[in-house]
């Protein structure tokens, strides 16, 4: 039976064994990548437009398959989504969306008439916006239907972006949560700082703050913000293990919630440690906030997309 006392080394555990193992990035290689281009591809299907230019269009029937969906009134309900996105944005919903039929096969070479969509990309994009995340192929289609080129290799830099941007969300998160938590516990917002502080100390082996940004050359900004997804993940692991145990432990003042956060940086660094991972000598990423504005940029290029379906 797990105790408060222990707890820290069984989540650690348990973390180790998701996080550790499959490191927070974008798990798809380029031969994965490659391979869910291919299957997209293969269903897409041109047409021409009212002005006689050729677009490209996808049927949900086909899609849903493609997206991993087993029942198509699970699917559904994500193009609902997308619809209802569509018009918030103020976006001609026909333009994209064209509710149509198709006959599928049945016993005895019988037929029967099936709900059908047929969707321009920027449709698809909405739709896999709206679709379960937890799905692999919903995360590919994300940036598969806003890469304009979708190249392969575009694709799997965005997917890296997304992942990163993720990551340092769920960062920020927990940082919240731990800033009102102590808050709450006797430690004000300088106290906060200070903790944190410590944290990234022990985290990364020695090094202040301060002395990570000289040494990734950051002369403005949050350190987060230019540390690669694997660091991030890091301090966000170390954060939530904090959270878990200021609550469980019933921790209060700055030198007891102080000590929780430094030994569990500590704990991160020794899991990373063990994989020959120094997270002090890793090299800096790009800043975050430029990632932000180039996947917010590949948004609003969508709604400049021309493309729309016939009217007739």
């Amino acid at each position: 039976m797990d105790t408060d006392d222990n707890f820290g080394v069984k989540l650690q555990y348990d973390y180790q064994r998701t996080w550790i193992k499959e490191p927070p990035k974008n798990n798809m290689d380029i031969t994965k990548i490659e391979e869910y281009k291919s299957v997209f591809d293969l269903i897409a299907k041109s047409i021409n437009d009212d002005e006689g230019n050729t677009i490209e269009v996808w049927y949900a029937r086909e899609l849903q398959q493609v997206l991993g969906y087993a029942r198509w009134e699970n699917f559904v309900v994500a193009i609902g989504r997308a619809i209802e996105a569509c018009k918030t944005l103020g976006i001609n919903v026909d333009d994209h969306f064209r509710e149509t039929t198709k006959m599928i096969a049945l016993a005895k070479g019988a037929q029967r008439e099936v709900q059908d969509f047929m969707l321009t990309r920027y449709a698809c994009y909405l739709i896999a916006q709206n679709g379960d995340p937890k799905k692999e192929e919903v995360a590919f289609a994300q940036s598969y239907f806003a890469v304009q080129t979708r190249k392969a290799e575009l694709i799997e830099e965005r997917l890296n972006e997304l992942a990163r941007l993720n990551t340092r969300e769920r960062l920020r998160a927990s940082e919240k949560q731990l800033s009102r938590n102590i808050y709450q516990r006797g430690v004000d917002d300088r106290g906060f700082g200070r903790i944190r502080s410590k944290g990234d100390y022990a985290l990364f082996g020695g090094l202040s703050t301060e002395q990570m940004k000289q040494r990734l050359g950051i002369k403005s900004g949050a350190l987060a913000d230019y540390l690669p997804t694997l660091t991030i993940a890091a301090k966000n692991l170390a954060t939530e293990m904090t959270n878990y145990n200021v609550e469980q432990k019933d921790l209060y003042g700055e030198a007891n919630i102080t000590a929780e956060h430094v030994q569990n940086n500590r704990s991160v660094r020794g899991m990373l440690s063990q994989r020959g991972i120094k997270p002090e000598e890793l090299p800096p990423a790009e800043n975050i906030k430029k990632v932000e504005r180039r996947v917010a940029k590949d948004e609003k290029d969508m709604l400049k997309d021309k493309s729309k379906l016939p009217k007739k």
